[in-house]
């Protein structure tokens, strides 16, 4: 069962050395799925993309799993710079999307590519992502005009938290579900190269996939799309607390890891650690 793992993933690896974009809109045409995840850091980093995700995804969410705070706004485009160059040390295969953190793009359009300048040129990342969709086409237009892939964001967008009061499934009313259908086909129209749909109804995203012709990567979005996105500490359960129904756990890290520095503390405690083969 290794072995045959081990090869599958060989095979993709030597399908696509580099991923790019062109690599994802080809695997679209192929009906090849994408695989997407997050990461914050070098060493984390480096073992997904030695996995062979597709897509590592350095999310604003490393303000809620890595500094602990309640949403996303509070992070900022100098700790995102951050984030994503550890991120790109690590990544040989992956193409790395950065998100742009609130505050850095909705104002105006030249804040926006402002801001995605000093991504692309401080943390060497391939592609920024930005939420929203008409209200946001002039910054994603002036961030493409200067030769920066985007990667949209529409359904749950994390930033609006406080503007719709709850992390509700999104797009369940007629008049929403066509204003995303509206929103991901100008996303696709003014030259983004990707769209990532989170939290809205399975049927919309298919329907959505199915529209435009750019990758649609899911997240609580249903089968029907692309690609899929979790957030790599959710997904191997370092954090415990958060259980969406999206959700599938691939390991239970916070049990484990608990556990292990459990008996640490004992066994130094007890003068167990370290024995006489564990110095010099």
């Amino acid at each position: 069962m290794i072995f045959e793992i081990y090869t599958i993933m060989s095979v993709a690896k030597s399908d696509y050395k580099r991923v790019t974009t062109k690599s994802l809109f080809d695997m679209k045409q192929k009906g090849e799925k994408i695989s997407m995840l997050t990461a914050y850091d070098y060493t984390m980093a480096k073992i997904v993309d030695t996995a062979g995700i597709d897509v590592i995804l350095v999310g604003d969410s490393a303000s809620n799993v890595m500094a602990g705070h309640e949403t996303t706004l509070p992070i900022t485009l100098d700790q995102m710079i951050y984030h994503a160059s550890s991120v790109v040390r690590a990544a040989e295969r992956a193409l790395v999307v950065v998100d742009l953190p609130f505050g850095s793009y909705q104002s105006d359009s030249k804040e926006a590519l402002r801001s995605a300048i000093r991504v692309m040129k401080e943390s060497g990342g391939h592609a920024v992502k930005l939420e929203g969709g008409k209200e946001i086409k002039e910054s994603i237009k002036k961030i493409l005009q200067a030769g920066i892939p985007v990667m949209g964001h529409l359904g749950l967008t994390p930033q609006s938290i406080y503007k719709f009061g709850t992390y509700t499934v999104r797009a369940k009313e007629e008049a929403e579900a066509e204003k995303l259908i509206e929103d991901a086909q100008l996303l696709e129209k003014i030259g983004c190269f990707a769209l990532v749909l989170e939290k809205i109804p399975a049927k919309l995203a298919q329907r959505v996939a199915e529209s435009i012709s750019i990758p649609v990567i899911g997240i609580g979005a249903g089968a029907g799309v692309d690609g899929q996105v979790l957030v790599l500490h959710d997904m191997v359960g370092m954090t415990h607390e958060f259980s969406p129904r999206f959700l599938r756990r691939y390991m239970n890290l916070f049990e484990d890891m608990t556990k292990a520095i459990s008996q640490y503390a004992a066994d130094v405690k007890s003068r167990d650690f370290p024995n006489a083969n564990e110095q010099y």
